[in-house]
């Protein structure tokens, strides 16, 4: 779901991304539902994913690049039904203003690709009272995964 028209390509300019494609070989890699998060920035319906409740340990990764962007260990249950996750990994993500809506809010995206992820609010659980609420589709998840020196 888009929000106002809001498209990557505006995300894409100004920002030297390490990985880039162009918008159709970007339809060509995701799935329909994957463009339309990462590249589009839309939004998956709460509760449809299957990352929301994905408790074992491991790392998910960012489904456009592959990057490891969060730690299972900070992973939480914010009853919004997106994954929720208190901190990302070191870094991992982006961050810019959205205002796509009636008020402003941080959006979330690859550091590496600038695909949307998704935003962060102020009402997450400690230590850092940060609540990243991520679309699933965004992510992939690798069970046991750990970090490595230069993993990220």
């Amino acid at each position: 779901m888009r929000w106002f028209g809001q498209s990557a390509q505006a995300e894409d300019q100004g920002h030297p991304f390490e990985v880039t494609h162009t918008d159709a070989e970007w339809q060509t890699l995701l799935t329909p539902e994957q463009y339309d998060v990462l590249r589009q920035h839309g939004t998956e319906r709460a509760g449809t994913s299957p990352l929301n409740q994905e408790h074992r340990a491991g790392l998910f990764h960012c489904a456009g690049c592959d990057l490891p962007v969060y730690s299972s260990e900070t992973k939480f249950d914010s009853g919004t039904g997106w994954p929720s996750f208190w901190a990302p990994l070191d870094n991992a993500i982006g961050t810019s203003e959205d205002k796509s809506l009636f008020f402003t809010r941080t959006e979330v995206h690859c550091r590496r690709c600038g695909g949307h992820l998704g935003h962060v609010f102020e009402d997450g659980p400690p230590p850092t009272g940060l609540r990243y609420c991520m679309n699933g589709v965004a992510m992939t998840f690798v069970p046991g995964e750990t970090l490595k020196s230069g993993n990220a």
